[in-house]
Parts: structure tokens; sequence; C-alpha cells
């Protein structure tokens, strides 16, 4: 009988595999890993961190798809009371709020900026060359790249206007992104896809899955490019420093301090989510993008020095710490004159197709997975002549 391989355990790999199943053609899913989440695990013990600031976003497509299969479960929202604890560094300074510059930028809607300019000088010709560049740093949590001025101006300002929207978009899910995942896990347990973790699939093993049906992979660009040996398999993303660290609790901690001197923020996640950490302990995280050849070391110190204007005490107070790189690993960024269209296909011909945040599907963050996954699904359905939904409009496009 047909089935469709999926390969990678991570959210586009679930996403892929929980689609295609529905259509009640046997599918197998294959992890590398002992357990699945690809970036979306969260660390076991008692400090509940994720690979960088994940959230999902209420009015992207991925929202609406959890939702309708009962996987979104309890999220935590901006806590509302933490408004005045939202704090910008401005000319070397905490402040209150941000250039107005700045969010008379995040009004304007996303198809008067040009594809084929740069952010930074369309911006500049918006609102003035201030405004405009606190506007790219802003950017860096949505991106996490160290120059979002240099991408494409429609693609940033599409991002801009999301991250700044009122009501806040951003939710988080209660107990980290692996409660998520375990939902995702067991729906599609639930519909028989054969889960297979510890399952490293290398370039010779996948004729004969292919022997099968169609074979989805669904794993960081850099793998599958190496795994379907195949040198065109390549886009460009961000080279983030992550610095996690467990503070003893202070009454008026901030709950964000966002870099507008330079592309930097951090984060306190147990302001919405205090079951992160052990009682009497505040989960913090600093996401820093570094220019490529640039020392982890070097944004580690700017995350320091954030950390002294924002969080009186912290090296006192600090009961763990843990420090990690995320290079190529944070999402597609689209250069001027290009869009999502131009990444990697997801339909790679012969039966094989791609799934990830750094192919050709639109969506912000953990979007362009969803959205690549139930594309990849629904293609790998009708090639074994299966009926499977149209894939659904999706937020992003531009």
């Amino acid at each position: 009988m047909p089935r469709i391989h999926v390969v990678g355990g991570g959210l586009a790999g679930l996403t892929a595999a929980i689609t295609a199943a529905e259509s009640r053609i046997p599918v197998t899913l294959h992890e590398a890993h002992h357990t699945l989440g690809g970036r979306a695990r969260t660390s076991d013990g008692p400090y509940l961190t994720n690979e960088g600031p994940h959230a999902l976003y209420r009015r992207g497509p991925h929202w609406a798809w959890l939702a309708r299969r009962g996987l979104l479960g309890p999220v935590a929202s901006v806590p509302p009371l933490e408004g005045a604890r939202f704090h910008f560094r401005r000319g070397g300074t905490l402040r209150r709020t941000p250039p107005l510059a700045l969010l008379r930028l995040a009004r304007r809607t996303a198809h008067r900026a040009p594809v084929g300019a740069g952010f930074l000088s369309w911006a500049t010709g918006q609102v003035g060359e201030e405004g405009a560049r606190a506007a790219a740093h802003y950017m860096g949590v949505a991106l996490f790249h160290h120059d979002p001025g240099s991408l494409s101006a429609a693609f940033v300002q599409e991002r801009l206007r999301r991250a700044t929207a009122l009501p806040p978009e951003a939710r988080y899910p209660v107990g980290g992104w692996a409660q998520l995942v375990d939902r995702m896990a067991s729906r599609a347990w639930n519909l028989g896809v054969r889960i297979e973790t510890a399952v490293r699939i290398g370039p010779g093993d996948l004729s004969g899955l292919r022997r099968e049906g169609p074979v989805i992979i669904a794993t960081h660009l850099d793998s599958a490019r190496t795994l379907l040996e195949d040198p065109t398999l390549t886009w460009e993303s961000g080279r983030t420093a992550l610095l996690d660290l467990a503070l003893r609790t202070r009454r008026g901690d901030p709950f964000v301090i966002s870099d507008l001197d330079a592309p930097g923020w951090i984060e306190r996640f147990t302001a919405q989510d205090p079951g992160l950490a052990p009682t009497g302990e505040q989960l913090v995280q600093a996401q820093i993008p570094l220019v490529p050849g640039t020392p982890r070391a070097d944004a580690v110190r700017r995350a320091e020095d954030l950390l002294d204007l924002g969080f009186p005490g912290w090296r006192s107070r600090t009961t763990w710490r843990r420090e990690a790189l995320a290079s190529g690993r944070t999402g597609a960024v689209d250069r001027p004159g290009t869009t999502w269209r131009d990444r990697p296909a997801v339909d790679r011909g012969d039966g094989v197709l791609l799934a990830g945040d750094q192919v050709a599907a639109p969506g912000l963050l953990s979007e362009v997975a969803f959205n690549s996954g139930i594309e990849a699904a629904v293609l790998a359905v009708r090639l074994l002549g299966g009926t499977a939904p149209h894939t659904p409009r999706t937020a992003g496009t531009p």
C-alpha cells in the first residue's frame, strides 16, 4: 500500500504528517533525535527554555490550523499590567516609549513598501532616518538578523506591522513549546502515523522510501541540502546569540527591553507564564543578532550591557545561566528584489517535497514551517491520487 514518508519531526514535519494522515493515507514520520519538536523543543529541568523567543501569532494561519484541531491548548498573552515595563534603549539610556516616527511607520500598510528596495532607505523616505533606523533595529526580534535595514522593504514592513499590532498578536504556549509538540504528536499518533525516533535517514535511504510513495523532507535547509545532495538548496538566514538566565525575583523587573541602538531583545518569559521557572525565580532570555564572523562573546557582552540597564543586580541574582548560538536556524530573510516565492520550492520533483522555515511559503517566523508542511502534504496526497483540501490562503503574501 502506498505510504508517505516525512523526514524530520519538528513543526513542519508534524504539520505535514497530520495533514497527510487526515486524508487516510499511511504516513511514517522519521526523526533523528530521541524526541520530537526540532527547534520547538523545550529544555528539561526546572527552567523551561526554548531556542529563541518563540510565539504564536493569533492572526496567523497556523493559529487557525491548530485551533480547528483542538491542538492550541492554553496560551498566555502579553501581560496587560506589564505595559509600563516595556522599555527601549535609545541613545544608550532606557526609555518607556519608542520614537513616534517608529509608530507612524508601523501603521503603514505592507503593500506600500517596495519589494526591490532596502527597508532602511525606503523607511527613511517615509519617516526620516532616526525613526527608520529604530524600526529596523526593533525588527531584530522577529528576523534574528544583524541588519534588518538591508532586507527587502516589503518583507520587513509586513513583519513590523504584525509585531507592533494592538492588541498584541503574540501568544505563548503555557508550559513551553514542548506542550504544543506533545499535542501535535498525540494527534499524529491517533491518526495512525507511524513515528520512528532516533532514526537518521541518509541519502542512500531515500530511494527505498521513494519506492513506497512521496517523501517530505522537513529538516533544516542545510540538512536537506546534504540529504538530497542538492547544492541549490540555500537561502539566507540570521545568526543570533542566545543568553538564558534564571534570576531571583525582584519587583519592578521589565517585561521586555528592545534595543533600538542596535538589533537586540531581552524578554522575561515568566511575566506571562510563571510556571517556566521555580517559585521565586524569573526566566529571562536575551537574543542578540551577530554579524557573520563575529564571536559570540561580543553579543553576550551587549546582552550584559542591556541587563545592566534594566535588571539591577542581575549578576548577584543569577541562579542559572546558559549561552547558545543559533546560526542559520532562525528562518528565512528576503533581500531586496526577492520574496518567499524565490526561496527553494516545496515541490522538488520525482515525488520529493520540501518543508521548513526557509522554503517557498509565506508567513511570519514559524508560520512558514506550518504553511510549507501543509502544502507539501497536500501535494503528496495528490501524487497518490488521494483527496486533499486546497492549500488555505495564508498570511504574508506580498
